[in-house]
């Protein structure tokens, strides 16, 4: 396990993190404390998840399940130093967390408590804004993103407001360092101007969706990226499983995400299957596993700071982890290259 320095921080984290959104739900707590000592037996040492958490599905029932999971864990385990713990402030739109509203200095306030709490822990090494309060492209709103719509003089005071709350966590000691998730390139390089201008905590890592099927990344971040320094921690780097090839030809398996949520949160289009397809047979023409194959291809990006991988299974879980051991050819390289060009963004 290799491990990279997280932003300008000095938090060292391993290139693969354990993502958790499936802990409470798919995954008991026998299951998800298993994984926990897996990993790290395997020289992870970051643990991503979110008060959100679990996903599958959504509900105000299991909300802060995962978080209670994990400081069962970290409490069991003790030497909490050793761990690397990121998690995440939920955006406006669930009326289950404080009444559906925008983020606040006020409501992070009361989220870092309940975090700290549910997780058991003094402090959270990452700290990190799950959505924006504006309107964003992720989450499949690409075909309908419109920033012309949004408030200038209200996005930037929003923006200072919650970066001076974020400031002040920092300060007390609850929270280490910061991030953001599911943002663009503005949001995060205003964020940085503010940070530096009025010496508050700079931008370490943002937290976006990227694999084979969907490479938003490739473009204006990674120029940010390596400008500033902002890592990507990259999650669903499965597309939700679609890279492995299971869903191929319509299957559905049993206790799948597929067969739980219906769609794969918008990814489960038409246009997926002949990329994944294609994705698919290469890796198995050189062979490789088709899931490994995808994460190592995250793993080789230069703006990675981490890979967040997730599994319902002890076989997924080390299928995952032993893409941090795999090189691709030249030949895997530019057959990914080929596809790319001919699906560049089939989700």
């Amino acid at each position: 396990m290799r491990y990279n320095t997280l932003g300008r921080t000095g938090i060292k984290v391993s290139e693969i993190c354990l993502g958790t959104m499936t802990w409470g739900s798919q995954n008991s707590v026998a299951e998800a404390h298993e994984q926990l000592d897996h990993a790290f037996e395997k020289g992870v040492n970051f643990i991503d998840t979110a008060e959100l958490y679990p996903t599958t599905p959504l509900s105000p029932e299991t909300y802060g399940n995962t978080e209670r999971i994990i400081g069962e864990w970290l409490t069991k385990r003790g030497k909490r130093e050793d761990v690397v713990l990121a998690t995440k402030v939920a955006g406006p739109g669930r009326p289950y967390i404080r009444n559906g509203g925008p983020t606040t200095p006020e409501g992070i306030d009361q989220a870092i408590d309940a975090s700290l709490k549910r997780l058991q822990t003094d402090y959270v090494d990452l700290y990190q804004i799950h959505w924006p309060n504006r309107g964003h492209y992720h989450f499949r709103n690409a075909w309908s993103y419109d920033p012309t719509k949004q408030d200038k003089v209200q996005v930037a005071g929003d923006l200072r407001a919650i970066l001076d709350k974020l400031g002040d966590l920092v300060k007390v000691g609850k929270v280490r360092a910061i991030g953001l998730s599911n943002d663009t390139a503005w949001g995060t390089m205003k964020m940085i101007d503010m940070a530096e201008r009025h010496d508050l905590p700079r931008v370490a890592s943002i937290q976006n969706e990227y694999n084979l099927l969907y490479r938003a990344y490739d473009l204006d971040l990674s120029e940010l990226s390596h400008h500033e320094d902002v890592g990507l921690l990259a999650y669903s780097p499965l597309a939700a499983g679609l890279l492995s090839g299971k869903y191929l030809d319509g299957a559905r398996p049993t206790g799948s995400r597929l067969s739980i949520n219906g769609d794969l949160g918008g990814r489960f289009t038409p246009h997926q299957e002949p990329a994944v397809a294609g994705y698919v047979q290469l890796a198995r023409e050189h062979g490789l596993d088709p899931a490994q194959m995808a994460i190592a291809f995250c793993l080789t990006r230069p703006f990675m700071a981490s890979v967040i991988i997730g599994a319902t299974s002890m076989e997924q879980l080390k299928t995952n982890l032993g893409a941090a051991d795999l090189t691709l050819s030249q030949d895997v390289v530019n057959g990914i290259r080929r596809l790319h060009r001919l699906y560049p963004m089939p989700i």
